[in-house]
Order: C-alpha cells, then structure tokens, then sequence
C-alpha cells in the first residue's frame, strides 16, 4: 500500500516539475531539490548533492538522470525489493519527460507559424532571465540551507551552511578551485569532476 502510494506521488511530483520546468536539467535541479528534500524528505541533502553529481557524470540530461536515481533510492529508502526500485526510476523517468514530450508534440506543428510572431518572442525573452534564476539558485540550494521565522509579511531568512555538503576547509578549497578552473580555463567539465573525485578520495 505504501509503495503504491509513493508510486503516485513520485509520478505526480516529477510530472509537475517536467511540466513548469524552463531551460532544461539544471533549471529543474532546484525544484526537484524543493520536493524530494524540503517538501517530501525522501533524501537528505547530502544524498541528494551525491545524486546530483552522479547525475552530471553519467551520460543522458542531468534532470532527467537525478529523477531516474531519486526513483529509485524512494523506494529502497521504504524498503522495497531491487526490482520494485527499479520500477520506482521507471514511473519517475517517465513523469518528467512526458509532459515535454506532449508538449513538443502539441507545438511542433504551429512553431513554424508562431516563431516569428512579436508575443511569442516576447514570451520567450521573459523565460530566459527566469532560466538564468532558476540555475544559480540549483547552485545556492546546494551550498545554502535557508529557514524562514517570523510574520508572513515581516518573515527574517536564516542562512546557514549545509554542513553535509561542505564539512571543512578542504572542501571550500575544492569547491573554489572547481570554480576557478571552469570559469577561467577549458578544461573539460567531466575532467573536473573526476579531478574532485580523485582529490576527495586522496583527502578524505
């Protein structure tokens, strides 16, 4: 009955963040975070910065890849067998790319005759700073833990840390290197990525 629940609720959950997602994987990155962790607590945050990161490494877009895993450590996380996990990555999978899929369907057949309409391509210069927003804030999510006190209209916001992801100097130190290097150099990100593992697994 549980994993029955949670089947729907995982489907329900990644549907609407494949529904009212912009700009593809990152973007989606932050509201994935906002209902898996905040809204459901079906992982931490540590484990969801893990899920991420294997998500970037693997090949296929990192949105579609962190709901695929996330499918799949809900439903082990409520003790369901392997095979119903990978049912759970399944019914997750197929949730977040439906609604683009139904979407591209509907709209292929009159972008032809919209894209040069002036309110389309206003519409979309509107969509794109919220893209930028919605990527910086999958960065901050992963970095920021943030709390609300207060009066609705006078609420104060706590930042803190979030002391899973970042536990000591050293991992400030990796972490602005990583930066550094991808802003200022070409180096390949996937050359990055292993580079942080290799020096975490040195480190700690």
């Amino acid at each position: 009955m549980i994993e029955a629940e949670l089947f729907l609720q995982l489907f329900w959950v990644f549907f609407i963040i494949g529904l009212f997602t912009f700009g593809g994987g990152y973007a989606m990155l932050s509201l994935i975070q906002t209902q898996v962790v905040v809204t459901h607590q079906w992982l931490t945050e540590s484990a969801f910065t893990d899920i991420v990161a294997i998500s970037q490494m693997t090949p296929g877009p990192v949105g579609v890849n962190c709901a695929t895993y996330v499918g799949y450590e809900v439903l082990r996380g409520a003790g369901a067998s392997n095979l119903v996990a990978i049912l759970g990555s399944a019914t997750a999978t197929l949730a977040v790319i439906l609604p683009s899929f139904l979407i591209v369907l509907t709209i292929v057949k009159f972008y032809t005759k919209f894209k040069n309409n002036k309110k389309f391509e206003t519409v979309m210069s509107w969509l794109r700073p919220a893209v930028v927003g919605l990527i910086g804030a999958a960065a901050l999510i992963l970095i920021f833990n943030v709390s609300w006190s207060g009066m609705p209209l006078f609420s104060h916001a706590g930042f803190s840390v979030i002391q899973e992801n970042f536990c000591d100097w050293k991992s400030w130190v990796l972490f602005a290197a990583a930066v550094m290097v991808s802003l200022f150099s070409k180096v390949n990100p996937i050359l990055i990525i292993i580079g942080g593992g290799i020096a975490g697994f040195l480190l700690y």
